[in-house]
C-alpha cells in the first residue's frame, strides 16, 4: 500500500471464536497493511468473534437470522449492513450459514474462506475428522473464493501440513489452524494489492494489480 492510498475494507462474518478473524485484525494492524477490518457480522449473539472486534474498535453487530422470514431476505439484511460499511471484501471466519445466491452474486469475487482441508478434498463440516476417518497422510488449509456451492470455489492459496500416526481431531486441527492464520493474511492481501486473476478453476497470482480487486481472465 503505498502512501495515502485508503486500505481495502473488509467484512468478516463469523459465527463463533473468531481466530481467524483475530489474525486478520493483527495483520491489518501491521505498517503498510493493505486491508482493515470495517465491520464484523455474527449470527450468533454470543460469539467471541464480536468480542474480538469491539476490543480493537471495530464496529461489530449481532444480526438475528430469526428476524428475517427466510435465508434470501436474511443475506440481503447482511449485504446492505456490509455495503452500508464501505466493505470490498468479504470474509467469512468460521461464518456457519451458507450463503445464499443473492449475498454471492452481490460481493461476486469478492468473498473469500478458509477451510481446514487441501480442497477439494473433505468439504464441508468436521474436514479434519474426515481426513482422519480416511486416513491420509497429509492435511492442511485452503484459502478459495466463494461461490454458489459448499467449499468449491477458485483455490487460492494452500498449505499442508502431515497426519501422524498418533493424530487426534483436536490436535490436527490445532496444526491446521495455525496455517489458516497465515495463509487469510496472505491471501487477503493479494486481493487488496489487485494480484488476484480468476482464471476460471485456477486464480493466478501477478506480479502486480489494480489495488482491491480480483480480475477475472475475461476482463484481461
Amino acid at each position: 500500500m503505498t502512501s495515502g492510498t485508503t486500505p481495502l475494507g473488509l467484512g468478516v462474518l463469523a459465527s463463533g471464536r473468531g481466530s481467524n478473524l483475530q489474525a486478520i485484525l493483527e495483520a491489518c494492524a501491521r505498517p503498510g497493511f493493505p486491508a482493515r477490518v470495517v465491520a464484523v457480522v455474527s449470527d450468533r449473539e454470543r460469539a467471541q468473534a464480536l468480542d474480538r472486534a469491539r476490543a480493537t474498535g471495530v464496529p461489530a453487530r449481532f444480526v438475528n437470522p430469526k428476524d428475517f422470514p427466510d435465508r434470501e431476505a436474511y443475506d440481503l439484511a447482511l449485504v446492505r449492513e456490509l455495503q452500508a460499511r464501505g466493505v470490498g471484501l468479504v470474509c467469512l471466519a468460521g461464518f456457519m450459514r451458507i450463503l445464499t445466491s443473492g449475498f454471492v452474486r452481490a460481493y461476486a469475487g469478492r468473498i473469500l474462506n478458509v477451510h481446514p482441508s487441501l480442497l477439494p478434498a473433505f468439504p464441508g463440516l468436521a474436514a479434519q475428522r474426515q481426513a482422519l476417518e480416511y486416513g491420509v497422510k497429509v492435511a492442511g488449509a485452503t484459502v478459495h473464493f466463494v461461490d454458489e456451492g459448499v467449499d468449491t470455489g477458485p483455490v487460492v492459496l494452500q498449505s499442508s501440513v502431515p497426519v501422524h500416526p498418533d493424530d487426534t481431531e483436536e490436535s490436527l486441527s490445532a496444526r491446521i489452524l495455525a496455517e489458516e492464520h497465515r495463509l487469510y493474511p496472505d491471501a487477503i492481501r493479494l486481493f487488496a494489492e489487485g494480484k488476484l486473476v480468476i482464471a476460471g478453476r485456477r486464480v493466478v497470482v501477478r506480479a502486480a494489480g489494480r489495488p482491491g480487486a480480483a480480475a477475472s481472465e475475461a476482463s484481461l
